[in-house]
């Protein structure tokens, strides 16, 4: 018997719920049911671009929607851990972009609501499952370069400065760190897992977010993770991890790598490829999928508390680097949905 098809809810209507559904109209059992905004006409415009059937001009209209299984939720940092509260209340799954809030409080919150409810919820940090990105790991804990010493991960951009840009203001959660850095950390820590010392310095921009952050990770093993993200210029958006037996250098852009080279101590190098479908958000999707007819509430490639850890270890960052707390601001309503998250989301 073929099992029906995942209907999706895409919360919000801006630029990356778009690529989302770009990605999920591409798969095989998966439909995109149902849209919501906080404006109708917003929502009807979306779905009459991708051919959605309902569309509902409220967040709570989408959560209490019995058509939809799980609801991606794709609004502006600030506004991710209210929206998604209201799902997970409704007993819809929730699938919540990064960061899955602006700091481990919230993330904590949403985190035991969705546990006592006994609803799926997984923050969509799309890298995670990228094909490549799955072989480092398998590769590291193969034990195919060694012990890991060293990882090294860039994410900076040149972003015309725009007090009022998501990228620039702190009541939209803006930074270099919570919008490009969760990348580099998310994707030391299944190679290393939490720091044992945290060190930090940023730039802070006329708007007070981070404009250039360099981050120090040490670990209890001796390896050190030296990571760096930003807004005022173009780096290679690289990683290497360094082995006690050899190296993975992963192709740029690290966070959706078409291909990566395995550097053996005495060997040839390997090269390893992969043809990466759509944006790269397909992977996600297809975990959520593979979670939910599991009848699992967390996904052990994106659990919970790893979530939470990381964004511990961002609020840890901020505070070290003189930023302000990632909890700090106060999170207000935009006069109008943005409509585009970002080059770091392209």
């Amino acid at each position: 018997m073929t099992e029906p098809s995942l209907r999706w809810g895409i919360l919000g209507t801006g630029g990356i719920a778009s690529v989302f559904a770009e990605d999920v109209l591409r798969l095989p059992g998966h439909e995109v049911a149902a849209v919501g905004s906080r404006s109708h006409a917003t929502a009807a415009a979306f779905a009459e671009r991708y051919g959605v059937p309902r569309a509902h001009g409220s967040y709570a209209g989408l959560a209490a929607d019995d058509g939809v299984d799980v609801v991606y939720v794709a609004t502006p940092h600030p506004m991710h851990f209210e929206p998604a509260r209201l799902c997970v209340e409704a007993g819809r799954a929730v699938l919540v972009e990064k960061p899955f809030t602006t700091g481990a409080a919230e993330a904590e919150k949403l985190a035991a609501l969705a546990r006592e409810r006994g609803v799926f919820a997984m923050e969509a940090m799309w890298t995670r499952f990228n094909p490549l990105v799955r072989r480092v790991r398998d590769l590291v804990a193969g034990g195919a370069i060694g012990d890991v010493t060293a990882v090294y991960a860039d994410f900076s951009i040149t972003a015309a400065f725009d007090a009022g840009h998501r990228l620039w203001s702190p009541e939209l959660g803006g930074g270099a760190l919570l919008d490009l850095g969760c990348y580099p950390l998310s994707f030391t820590w299944p190679l290393l897992g939490p720091p044992a010392s945290v060190q930090a310095t940023a730039s802070p921009a006329p708007t007070g977010v981070d404009a250039n952050t360099g981050i120090l990770l040490g670990y209890e093993s001796g390896a050190i993770a030296l990571l760096h993200c930003g807004l005022l210029g173009d780096s290679p958006h690289g990683a290497t991890v360094v082995g006690t037996r050899g190296r993975i250098d992963v192709a740029s852009p690290f966070y959706r790598p078409a291909s990566m080279t395995v550097v053996r101590t005495g060997g040839d190098p390997e090269v390893l490829t992969a043809d990466i479908e759509g944006h790269g958000y397909t992977y996600q999707a297809e975990e959520v999928a593979r979670c939910l007819r599991a009848g699992l509430t967390e996904s052990p490639l994106m659990p919970l508390d790893e979530t939470i850890a990381i964004l511990r270890t961002i609020d840890e960052i901020a505070a070290r680097s003189g930023q302000r707390p990632a909890e700090g601001a106060t999170p207000q309503t935009p006069r109008q949905e943005p409509t585009d998250r970002g080059p770091s989301l392209r």
